[in-house]
């Protein structure tokens, strides 16, 4: 019998979360669900309309709302890469699983992210891709169980990683 219920992915947007998350649910026999869908779900539009039409920090409090009532066994779960500035949301989704930071350095993440400014990231207007990571670094710490680094490294490689290190919760 499995030790855990779930996994919860965390980290930048960009780190691999919901490319992983697929790949890993298949793997483990899980079903995936990625919580930015449950937000554009719940609000019927996407995650930079809501920041349009209002503003980052009212993202930030619907993304909490969502996770915080989210009830997800046996799920690989990606969230959001603002999800780690909800204490209660992180808690819940804990409830399920272990988290695991994929933690790619900032110019990793800039190779892989052309379109920052129109992907919908819950970010104060005019702070730079750097100070949201460096922002964010220390709560992706706060709230992982695991931290996979990914930099220079496969997809296939990182999801080896992943599973030998579930392996002794499995």
């Amino acid at each position: 019998m499995k030790k855990y219920n779930s996994i919860v992915l965390i980290g930048m947007p960009g780190a691999g979360k919901s490319t992983l998350g697929v790949l890993l649910a298949k793997e483990l026999a899980l079903d995936f669900v990625d919580t930015d869908m449950l937000i554009q779900l719940r609000e019927g539009k996407t995650l930079q309309e809501i920041i349009n039409e209002s503003d980052y920090l009212n993202l930030r409090r619907i993304e909490g709302e969502v996770i915080a009532s989210a009830d997800l066994p046996n799920h690989v779960i990606a969230t959001g890469g603002s999800a780690v500035y909800s204490e209660e949301g992180m808690a819940n989704l804990k409830r399920f699983g272990p988290a695991i930071f994929l933690n790619c350095s900032a110019e990793e993440l800039r190779r892989r992210i052309h379109n920052y400014e129109q992907r919908g990231i819950a970010k104060a207007p005019g702070q730079s891709f750097e100070e949201l990571f460096a922002e964010r670094q220390a709560l992706y710490r706060k709230y992982a169980d695991i931290t996979v680094d990914c930099d220079g490294r496969s997809l296939q490689q990182v999801l080896d990683q992943v599973c030998r290190e579930l392996e002794p919760r499995i």
